[in-house]
């Protein structure tokens, strides 16, 4: 599936914030988390592979570490949230039981 340009959007506001490409902060690591949380809670889908793909492609993170730590906080957050969004309770009345 191809990154839509919200994604793209966000990608590029997570470049944008980060200062040390090579060293990142608590701080930049929360925000890194409310972004793909915010992606999450508009259904912006996205996958693991293509944003990896991407960062390996824009040029300015040249640390594999640092690329590899963003990659895996999107997939924890997509992983959190989209349990969350699956074990949601219906109502009994929106149930045909």
């Amino acid at each position: 599936m191809p990154l839509t340009n919200n994604v793209i959007i966000k990608l590029n506001e997570i470049t944008a914030i980060i200062e040390d490409k090579n060293n990142l902060t608590d701080s930049e690591i929360e925000e890194i988390k409310n972004i793909f949380k915010t992606l999450i809670q508009k259904e912006e889908r996205f996958d693991l592979e293509d944003i990896e793909s991407w960062f390996e492609n824009e040029g300015s993170w040249k640390n594999k570490n640092s690329r590899t730590r963003v990659i895996n906080l999107a997939s924890y957050i997509q992983n959190k949230y989209q349990q969350t969004l699956k074990l949601k309770i219906i109502s009994d009345e929106d149930c045909n039981c």
